[in-house]
C-alpha cells in the first residue's frame, strides 16, 4: 500500500553493468527510497518548497543517475514524500479498526490519534508543515488516494457501528459525507495552522458524543421552514 511493487525488479545501481554489482534487492530499494524520501521531507521544510531529483542529488551527494534509478518518473519523489507523510496515519486507522472497542471509542480513537499527530507536527516547526500543506494542497491528485483510503475506513467504521443500530436510516456514503463534515477541523491539517488553539480533544469527543446521539436519517424538522414570521 505504501509501495510501489512495479520498481522492485528494474532499479538498478546507477553503475550496473554485466561485471557491475547486483541489482538492488526489494528491502534495500525500500530502504533507500525511504531515506531520501525523509531527507527530501526535511529539505522541503528547510528550503520552503518543493525538492525536485536534481535538488535532492546535490543536497545528499549523490549523481542523478542513481536518484533517477530510485525515482525514475519526475513525480516519483514526490509521492514518496507523500507516502512518508501518511504511513503514520494509515498505521493508526488500521490499528484503530483492528481494536477491540466499541463503536463510539474507535470513531474518538480514530480521529484524535491522527490530530494528535498533526498537531504535533505543526507545534513542531509552523513553517515546514505549512509548506507540506501548501504542496499537498497544491498537487492534490497525488494525495487523493490517501484521503480515498481514509473514507474507505471510516467507511468501515460507520458499517460496524449501524451493525450496533447506530446512525439509522442512512446510507453509508450519507453518513460518510455528514461525519466528514462535522470532524473535517480534526482531519485538515489546513485548518490546523489557523484555528489550533481552538481545537481541543475534549471538543473532538464531544461532536463523536454527539454524532452517536442522534445522527440519523429522521427528519427532525430543521429544513421544514418555508418562510419566517414575527413571533
Amino acid at each position: 500500500m505504501l509501495w510501489h511493487p512495479r520498481l522492485a525488479d528494474t532499479i538498478l545501481y546507477p553503475n550496473d553493468r554485466p561485471n557491475g554489482p547486483p541489482r538492488m534487492n526489494t528491502p534495500d530499494l525500500r530502504q533507500e527510497r525511504a531515506r531520501l524520501a525523509a531527507y527530501a521531507m526535511d529539505l522541503t521544510g528547510r528550503r520552503g518548497g518543493e525538492v525536485t531529483p536534481e535538488i535532492l542529488a546535490a543536497e545528499v551527494g549523490v549523481s542523478r543517475a542513481r536518484i533517477e534509478a530510485i525515482f525514475p518518473e519526475e513525480s516519483d519523489l514526490f509521492d514518496a514524500v507523500v507516502e512518508l507523510w501518511f504511513e503514520p496515519h494509515v498505521a493508526i486507522m488500521e490499528e484503530v479498526l483492528a481494536s477491540d472497542l466499541p463503536p463510539n471509542r474507535k470513531f474518538y480513537e480514530f480521529y484524535v490519534r491522527r490530530f494528535r499527530r498533526n498537531r504535533a507536527e505543526f507545534r513542531r516547526d509552523p513553517s515546514a508543515f505549512a509548506v507540506l500543506c501548501e504542496l499537498g494542497a497544491r498537487r492534490f491528485e497525488r494525495v487523493r488516494s490517501f484521503v480515498d483510503l481514509a473514507d474507505h475506513y471510516l467507511c468501515e467504521l460507520i458499517a460496524e457501528a449501524q451493525a450496533e443500530g447506530h446512525f439509522p436510516g442512512l446510507e453509508i456514503d450519507r453518513a460518510l459525507t455528514l461525519i466528514n463534515q462535522m470532524t473535517v477541523a480534526y482531519t485538515m491539517p489546513d485548518l490546523l495552522q489557523t484555528v489550533d488553539e481552538r481545537l481541543t480533544e475534549d471538543k473532538l469527543a464531544a461532536i463523536v458524543d454527539t454524532l452517536f446521539a442522534g445522527l440519523s436519517a429522521t427528519d427532525g424538522g430543521a429544513s421544514g421552514v418555508s418562510g419566517l414570521r414575527p413571533a
